[in-house]
């Protein structure tokens, strides 16, 4: 009997622990589903990653001497209302601009093969799925402008080939058009500012800002038919001739940018070589004092007058051959190069040729390009005094061809024999031309690159342009996919359910 009794208390103590421990085993997993879901919830509903889509842009860059392809980059979310844009690639075009086309058939094969292979480089970069919505520009600049005015056929006819080529591309193709110069000069002023910072920066926080006191910088390019100023004025009401206004990151500026075609360093030493030949008493040996002494070369007549930047002589047969010897004269040299500009139609708030220009005051400037190059030939590169470009450039135009291969081993001759036009031109135009003085002379810069980008007009024309892109959110990234997440709430709530109808029935038995 005593034993029955002992058995029926172990069962019941027995079960009233198999209840004890379910009832605490179903109120734990209840509440740890129920923690699970409110967790991954909220993390999938407020702990989302934002990441930025990038867009895509090309811009080919179809200059005067040659054609370079830029692929730029930029989140989808834009800084009040303009990209962020950084270069991802640089492709440089074999042979020459594309104003040289329809000439000679191997040269043009050479340059097709070539843009191809760019294209097909940056369409290896573009993801596929963006390849539609990736914009595509071609920018023609001086050289085509001189064409275009002196044979519009072959000019429509060059625009129309690369038309039809960039039409064929897997991008969103916008157009091939020919530049005006104030366009190139405002770009080129825009690229600029932007590389070195004026327009953005980061704050502590990360966040892109308008650096304090919003400097700009002027901008100076030199190519090889045309050349371009740009600065900001300090009024932002003044008004005229060659004053633009741009809206970037939310900012009004007020820009002087103007453009001489036919003063680029090519077109403008065809120039020189015009006049030498015109003043020589012997059409056909013509001494040139800008190259070394013991550098002679010969050139047919149409390298020199082929172009609407000169004037033809009377008699003139394009295939006449000139042969131009160098005499290392400074003096003439000089004299020379100061010859093509006009400097006297006016005096007061102008350039040269007449072209109105306020003064350049005491801001900074970025001289790039052809300038950068001529610099860095005479072994100025960066900032410089007068008095210093004035005394290297002497020097170096005083060596004889022989000297200077010996001391410049590293410039090719075709540019070499040309270095000491460009020094007596350089310090001409931003002397004589643009008023320079001692003072503001320094505060030129000479540079290729700034932050390891190019410097010129197509980043700038790229940032211009992404104003008409609209701008999108910020792509999501959820912390887990939606199949893992669908996969763990439908878990945890089972689990839940059944916790909860387990809880129940213990309830109900426990009442009965």
């Amino acid at each position: 009997m005593r034993s029955c009794i002992l058995q029926n208390t172990f069962k019941k103590n027995s079960e009233e622990m198999a209840f004890k421990s379910g009832t605490c085993l179903a109120f734990f997993f209840l509440l740890a589903s129920l923690a699970v879901i409110i967790t991954i919830s909220v993390i999938q509903g407020h702990k989302r990653i934002f990441e930025s889509r990038l867009k895509y842009g090309i811009v080919i860059d179809s200059g005067s001497s040659r054609s370079t392809v830029y692929l730029y980059q930029w989140p989808a979310e834009k800084e009040n209302n303009t990209g962020v844009v950084t270069q991802r690639l640089r492709c440089s075009v074999a042979g020459p601009g594309i104003s040289d086309m329809l000439v000679d058939p191997a040269r043009d094969k050479l340059s097709w093969t070539s843009i191809r292979e760019c294209m097909n480089n940056v369409t290896k970069i573009v993801p596929a799925a963006q390849h539609n919505s990736t914009i595509l520009y071609l920018g023609a600049t001086a050289g085509m402008r001189l064409l275009h005015s002196q044979n519009e056929t072959m000019s429509n006819e060059i625009l129309g080939n690369l038309q039809n080529y960039l039409q064929s591309l897997p991008f969103n193709y916008q157009n091939a058009s020919i530049m005006s110069g104030d366009e190139e000069g405002l770009y080129g002023w825009i690229t600029v500012n932007y590389l070195m910072g004026n327009f953005l920066e980061k704050n502590i926080w990360n966040t892109w800002v308008r650096p304090a006191g919003g400097k700009m910088v002027g901008s100076m390019d030199l190519g090889g038919a045309s050349t371009q100023i740009a600065f900001t004025l300090p009024d932002p009401t003044a008004r005229g001739t060659d004053i633009v206004q741009v809206s970037l990151y939310g900012y009004e500026y007020n820009i002087y940018t103007h453009s001489f075609l036919c003063y680029g360093k090519n077109e403008a030493e065809k120039r020189v070589l015009a006049t030498l030949v015109k003043n020589s008493k012997n059409a056909t040996h013509v001494i040139n004092p800008c190259f070394g002494r013991g550098y002679n070369t010969t050139v047919a007549a149409e390298s020199i007058f082929g172009t609407q930047c000169t004037e033809l002589p009377t008699n003139y047969d394009p295939k006449q051959m000139i042969t131009l010897v160098g005499s290392s004269d400074n003096v003439a040299c000089r004299d020379v190069v100061h010859g093509i500009f006009d400097l006297t139609s006016c005096t007061d708030n102008c350039s040269f040729d007449g072209v109105y220009q306020p003064p350049v005051g005491s801001g900074d400037f970025l001289a790039y390009a052809g300038y950068f190059y001529t610099a860095q030939a005479i072994g100025l590169t960066s900032i410089s005094q007068l008095d210093q470009w004035n005394s290297t450039t002497w020097e170096f135009c005083s060596w004889d061809w022989p000297t200077l291969k010996l001391k410049k081993s590293w410039i090719s001759d075709i540019y070499l024999k040309s270095y000491c036009y460009s020094a007596h031109y350089v310090q001409t135009i931003l002397v004589n031309g643009y008023k320079f003085n001692k003072d503001t002379w320094k505060n030129i810069d000479f540079q290729k690159q700034v932050h390891n980008t190019s410097v010129g007009w197509s980043l700038g024309y790229m940032l211009h342009t992404s104003n008409m892109i609209p701008a999108e959110a910020k792509l999501v990234r959820l912390p887990m996919a939606n199949s893992v997440f669908g996969g763990l709430l439908f878990l945890f709530t089972a689990l839940t359910i059944v916790s909860v109808m387990f809880l129940i029935i213990k309830a109900v038995r426990a009442c009965y």
